[in-house]
């Protein structure tokens, strides 16, 4: 049971991380100026979170995402934690994170490992994405953003 940083010559799990954010498009823009670190068990990838810097002394939690055969089992929350104290080590006095209206599990995760909510960016995932996004029944229209002092 590790998670490690990835090496700059390994290739990104781009499997899971499409988990998370479902344009391949949007995914590369943001995982090439991040630090991405994965999860590994039994010889498998099942995890991976990448931190992106924003602004001075701020990071970005981005694209946290668990293979489905592994979900439910604590490892996003084990990736959440590891990222916090990762930040912390870096030097980071703060996390932001952004998930959709519609992750409900995703907003009850980040507010059970300390984050608050600060914000709804009105409409993101409708300017920012060309095919619709539907979670738990809802469509994925607003994106929720969260903060953590660390």
């Amino acid at each position: 049971m590790t998670i490690r940083k990835l090496q700059s010559h390994e290739p990104y799990p781009m499997d899971l991380l499409l988990l998370a954010d479902p344009e391949e498009q949007a995914v590369q823009s943001y995982i090439q100026r991040s630090a991405c670190y994965v999860k590994e068990l039994q010889g498998e990838t099942v995890g991976v979170y990448a931190l992106l810097p924003t602004r001075p002394k701020t990071v970005e939690l981005i694209n946290v995402a668990v293979n489905e055969n592994w979900q439910g089992k604590g490892i996003g929350k084990e990736l959440i934690g590891h990222s916090v104290r990762t930040a912390k080590e870096l030097g980071y006095c703060a996390m932001e994170v952004g998930t959709g209206n519609s992750s409900i599990g995703q907003l009850y995760l980040y507010q059970k490992c300390g984050f608050r909510m600060v914000g709804i960016d009105i409409g993101y995932f409708t300017r920012h994405y060309k095919e619709p996004i539907f979670e738990n029944g809802l469509q994925c229209t607003d994106m929720v953003r969260l903060r953590l002092d660390v």
